[in-house]
């Protein structure tokens, strides 16, 4: 292990280990909200992404992980129960949203994901924003957000691309979970890893990358990625007045309810 440099300090849900081979460990670090994704989370993510490959730290390549029995929960349910209603704070808050996993594909170097349980919601998002992902087997993925009156709005519009419409329409207006053999047969994730073995999978994979030269990496990356901004503002409109509507408030207050405390 390296030390961080300072610019790399300070992250309060993300831990990040600088790997003497050039790959940085970003780990999610709230298991006890399965990693769920808050305003802070969506800052930091930014924030992170924008950051590396700008400086000459010696960071190649990005393994993305998280803490505990998930990968990420996806949205804060108390996030959107302080949003409910409020079309006007609804707008902003999934420009932040989508900036963030817009970061992880726009990120200068490549960015490997280490899905290691539940990824639901933006869990399966920011799969999706990876560039390349692998699973463990215990991974399960989901679209939940129809069950709470939404839609996934960066899945809707990447999800096409990813792993194609008949899929997209299948996992988000269903809210049916996958498992990770099923999530590879759909192009989701690369590889799926006894659960002991996905991190060292990815790290791996993150290393090949890193060890290339990397002006050449970048360049890949970028025109691999290119042309993905479409649709965005299309669906941050829909989502917002989703936001407003009583099914939404409704299944939101529910779930709070039968969450345990």
């Amino acid at each position: 292990m390296s030390a961080l440099p300072a610019h790399l300090r300070g992250y309060r849900r993300f831990r990040l280990q600088s790997l003497d081979s050039g790959v940085l460990l970003v780990t999610m670090c709230r298991p006890e909200k399965l990693n769920a994704m808050d305003q802070r989370w969506f800052a930091e993510l930014t924030r992170l992404m924008r950051t590396l490959g700008k400086d000459d730290d010696g960071h190649r390549a990005v393994v993305l992980t998280g803490e505990g029995r998930a990968f990420s929960a996806g949205g804060d349910i108390d996030m959107f129960h302080d949003l409910a209603g409020d079309v006007r704070r609804v707008r902003p808050h999934l420009l932040r949203v989508y900036e963030a996993f817009h970061a992880v594909e726009k990120c200068a170097v490549p960015v490997v994901g280490a899905v290691n349980g539940i990824a639901f919601g933006g869990g399966v998002e920011l799969t999706m924003a990876c560039d390349v992902a692998y699973a463990a087997e215990s991974a399960r993925f989901s679209f939940r957000e129809a069950s709470v009156g939404l839609m996934p709005g960066y899945g809707i519009v990447r999800g096409p691309d990813v792993i194609g419409r008949q899929r997209t329409r299948e996992l988000a207006l269903s809210g049916r979970t996958v498992d990770g053999a099923q999530a590879r047969s759909m192009g989701l994730v690369a590889e799926v890893h006894p659960d002991a073995d996905v991190l060292a999978a990815a790290v791996e994979l993150a290393e090949a990358m890193a060890a290339n030269p990397p002006l050449a990496v970048q360049v890949g990356k970028a025109f691999l990625n290119r042309g993905t901004e479409t649709g965005y503002p299309e669906s941050v409109e829909a989502i917002a007045l989703l936001f407003a509507t009583p099914e939404h408030r409704d299944a939101v207050a529910a779930f709070r309810a039968r969450r345990p405390d």
